[in-house]
C-alpha cells in the first residue's frame, strides 16, 4: 500500500522505469454511449478529464493498475481502449490515496475521477461497461471512436494544436446519429421503433443528424468567449479566449478555429485558422482544404478584415483586408501599381514581393466621374502574394480587374465585447 507522497513518487518512478512502459500522448476515461440496436457500435465517448501531453504520473497508475488486473498492456501499439474493472479502480485508488484528501477543484483531477467513479455508477445505475480507459502512443489515424474523441477534445479544450494532430480517417470511424439533447441515436433503431414512439408521443426532439457533436455539448468555454447559436460551433473546432460567434451565417468546423480575440459572422471551414484581433465579416467564407485551396489549409493572420459576403481561399497576413464581396484564390490574377508594391514591400522586408521577370502593364479605364484613367503596375497571381502583411484586396468592378494594394485600415475589436 501507498501512504505517503514520496512513496507514491517512488512508485511511479519505478513504474516508468519497465521495459514495457512508455509515456502516452494522450490517456483518459470516457463515458461511452452505445448503439441502442447495436451495443458493439460506440456511438460517442465523453471524456471528463483531457491528458494531452501531460500528467505522465497517473498514465503510469493507470497502466500498472490494469498490469496487476491481469490485463495486457502492449505499448508498441499505437493506442489502448481498455475496459474499465472493479480491480482497476480498487488498484488506482491504493496508489493514489496521499492524494485523495485533496482531490477536488482543479486540483488532481485523474484521482478525483478515479474517486467518483469508485461510488458514481452504482447510483446512477451504470457499470463498467459504460467505460473505457484510452491510451493514445503514437499520433497516427485514429483507430477507434473513443481515440478520435480524445483527440477531438484536445483539441477544442486546446490541449492539442490545430492542423498538427492526426485525425485522417477519423470521419469514416465515426457514426452518423440523430442527436437529441446531446445525446446520439442510432438512426436504425429510431426507423425500427418509429411507429410506436410516433403513437405514444415519445418521438425525439431530433435537433440534427451529423457523425459530429456540438462543440457546447462538450467543452465548457473561457468566460469571456461567447456562442450566440450552439450549432455554429462543430466539437473539434478551438477558440481562443475572447472569441464572439454570432448567430446567422458564422460556422466554426472541426480542426479549425481562433488564436486570440476575434468577431466570426462567416464561416471558417475544416483547417482554417484565424489570428487573434480579426473579424470575419457577416456571410464571408474561409475555404477549407476540401473546398478549393489546393489542400493548402488557410491561415488569415492578424487584426485582419474580411468584408461581408467576401470569400477567401488563400493564406493572408496580418492587418489584410478583404474588401466586401470580394472572393480572393491563390490562382487568381492581381494587379498592383509599382508605387503601391513599394508600400506593401516596405512591410513585408523578411518576404519580399519580387518584379523580377515581370512586365510592366498600363491599365486604362473610365472611372465614375468619366475621366479617363491610367495606372502602371504589374500582375501577381495570389500565391505570390499569400501571407504578406498589410494588402487590401478589391474587386474593381470599374477596371474591371482585381487589385491589390497597401492597406490604410487598421482592425479594432471592441475590447468590451470580447
Amino acid at each position: 500500500m501507498i501512504f505517503t507522497k514520496e512513496e507514491f513518487k517512488t512508485k511511479v518512478e519505478e513504474i516508468q522505469s519497465r521495459s514495457w512502459y512508455k509515456n502516452p500522448i494522450g490517456f483518459g476515461v470516457a463515458r461511452v454511449d452505445r448503439g441502442q440496436l447495436n451495443k458493439d457500435k460506440i456511438l460517442q465517448a465523453t471524456y471528463p478529464v483531457v491528458n494531452w501531453n501531460e500528467n505522465f504520473g497517473s498514465a503510469a497508475i493507470f497502466m500498472d493498475a490494469f498490469k496487476t488486473s491481469g490485463v495486457e498492456i502492449d505499448t508498441t501499439k499505437n493506442e489502448l481502449v481498455l475496459d474499465i474493472t472493479d480491480d482497476f479502480i480498487v488498484n488506482c485508488i491504493e496508489s493514489f490515496r496521499p492524494y485523495l484528501p485533496e482531490a477536488k477543484g482543479e486540483e488532481h483531477k485523474n484521482v478525483q475521477l478515479i474517486s467518483t467513479l469508485s461510488v458514481l455508477p452504482k447510483e446512477l445505475g451504470l457499470t463498467p461497461d459504460d467505460f473505457k480507459v484510452v491510451f493514445i502512443f503514437e499520433d497516427t489515424n485514429p483507430e477507434s471512436v473513443e481515440s478520435a474523441y480524445l483527440k477531438l477534445y484536445a483539441l477544442s479544450s486546446g490541449k492539442a494544436p490545430l492542423r498538427k494532430t492526426n485525425l485522417n480517417g477519423a470521419f469514416g470511424l465515426l457514426h452518423n446519429v440523430a442527436w437529441s439533447d446531446g445525446k446520439p441515436i442510432e438512426l436504425d433503431w429510431l426507423r425500427a421503433n418509429e411507429l410506436t414512439l410516433k403513437l405514444t408521443g415519445k418521438y425525439p426532439s431530433i435537433d440534427m443528424v451529423d457523425k459530429f457533436p456540438r462543440f457546447l455539448s462538450h467543452i465548457i468555454p473561457t468566460d469571456n468567449t461567447r456562442i450566440l447559436d450552439t450549432s455554429k460551433v462543430r466539437f473539434g473546432a478551438q477558440l481562443a479566449a475572447g472569441t464572439t460567434v454570432m448567430p446567422g451565417a458564422s460556422y466554426i468546423n472541426f480542426n479549425a478555429g481562433t488564436l486570440g480575440p476575434v468577431m466570426v459572422e462567416g464561416r471558417i471551414s475544416s483547417s482554417a485558422i484565424v489570428g487573434s484581433g480579426s473579424d470575419v465579416g457577416g456571410g464571408a467564407s474561409i475555404l477549407g482544404v476540401l473546398s478549393g485551396t489546393d489542400g493548402e489549409p488557410i491561415t488569415i493572420g492578424e487584426n485582419c478584415m474580411l468584408g461581408a459576403m467576401s470569400s477567401t481561399g488563400m493564406s493572408i497576413g496580418d492587418g489584410s483586408f478583404v474588401e466586401m464581396g470580394t472572393v480572393i484564390h491563390e490562382s487568381m490574377p492581381f494587379f498592383i501599381e509599382e508605387k503601391q508594391l513599394n508600400l506593401i514591400n516596405e512591410v513585408n522586408k523578411d518576404k519580399l514581393i519580387s518584379k523580377d521577370n515581370k512586365k510592366l502593364i498600363t491599365i486604362s479605364y473610365i472611372n465614375k466621374n468619366g475621366d479617363d484613367i491610367e495606372k502602371t503596375g504589374y500582375y501577381f497571381i495570389g500565391k505570390e502574394l499569400m501571407s504578406r502583411r498589410g494588402i487590401q484586396y478589391r474587386d474593381d468592378k470599374t477596371a474591371k480587374v482585381m487589385v491589390a494594394f497597401r492597406s490604410k485600415k487598421e482592425v479594432k475589436l471592441n475590447e468590451d465585447l470580447h
